[in-house]
């Protein structure tokens, strides 16, 4: 009997020592996500995007590796959304109007005049409409939002002539993304939208195939734009937040502490870049005013906004603007 209870022991610790190396090689196994933005490598984005990606393989001991892709080196945006969309360990730093064609409500986000401070936006994530949006978006859709408070600032025509109403736009080809919020945005405010990938609106400058851009200051370093743009027209008609998002199910494979790092570590990095963006700006302007460009501040911004909430109402968004700004009291 005492045999018996003997050789029990032993093929119980025998178990026990296979659980727990099964538990070890679980504990060790490694995850790595592709995050891709059109941005170039110079811009204060991307070294936010690689500062948080060095806090995450720190925070996780090597366990959960973010590569970091500039320039859009593994694609333009809409296809690495459909790659999230099929699973693959991707990621992409995007914006409310291409999520809103999963999503509706969501485009509202980047509306003429939405928000306009830091402290607005930080409002929007306990907005429990757009906590609601979010859900939708991983559940039904399978793009999990990381966070969204990497906001590159305000948003405004750079053109070869002044612009200081929405009249003065009249006739104007304007690259914008291709989702419905920015073509309409861009209508109401007075231009004629022209969807284009980033990387082709140098080149599609220097052909006249465009006449102006809509971005914000420090795109324009990074992209050598007052190389073929003369005026920055302070129009701040969008405030551009940017939604840092992977595949859900990518997310949800995750052990819960890498899921953690990731969202707590991007948060932060975010508010981090947020702040120095501002606080660059300033050396921008001073930057491509040295270049040859004229900043053109006495904009009629009234009559901006005016003609900005045509947008809202084209696009059945009025409902979805109210309710968000009532959760956030503005």
């Amino acid at each position: 009997m005492a045999r018996f209870g003997n050789t029990l022991l032993s093929v119980c610790a025998a178990l026990g020592l296979l659980a727990a190396a099964g538990g070890a090689a679980q504990a060790q196994e490694k995850f790595t996500l592709r995050f891709n933005h059109v941005l170039a490598p110079n811009e204060p984005f991307h070294k936010g995007f690689v500062n948080w990606a060095k806090r995450v393989e720190e925070r996780t001991k090597g366990g959960l590796r973010i590569d970091v892709f500039h320039s859009a080196q593994l694609g333009v945006e809409e296809d690495i959304i459909e790659q999230m969309r099929q699973g693959a360990n991707v990621g992409q730093n995007t914006d409310a109007a291409r999520l809103g064609t999963y999503v509706p409500g969501l485009a509202v986000v980047n509306g003429p005049y939405f928000v306009e401070t830091l402290d607005e936006v930080g409002k929007l994530a306990q907005a429990p409409t757009m906590v609601k949006w979010q859900e939708e978006l991983a559940e039904k859709h399978g793009l999990k939002v990381v966070c969204f408070n990497w906001v590159q600032g305000a948003r405004h025509f750079f053109t070869n002539k002044p612009i200081k109403t929405p009249q003065d736009l009249s006739g104007m080809r304007v690259r914008t993304p291709p989702a419905p919020i920015w073509q309409e945005s861009i209508r109401a405010l007075g231009a004629s939208p022209v969807a284009m990938p980033f990387g082709d609106m140098y080149p599609a400058l220097q052909q006249q195939a465009i006449d102006g851009v809509e971005l914000v200051y420090n795109n324009i370093p990074g992209g050598r734009f007052y190389e073929v743009l003369q005026y920055a027209n302070e129009t701040k008609h969008i405030t551009l937040i940017n939604f840092e998002v992977i595949s859900a199910a990518f997310f949800n494979k995750l052990p819960k502490d890498y899921q953690t790092a990731l969202v707590e570590e991007c948060t932060k990095a975010g508010e981090e870049t947020s702040r120095n963006i501002q606080e660059l700006e300033a050396k921008t302007k001073e930057q491509i005013t040295s270049r040859g460009m004229t900043i053109v501040k006495d904009v009629d911004l009234a009559a901006f906004r005016t003609a900005g909430e045509q947008a809202y109402k084209k696009l059945n968004l009025s409902d979805a603007k109210a309710a968000v700004y009532k959760e956030i009291g503005k």
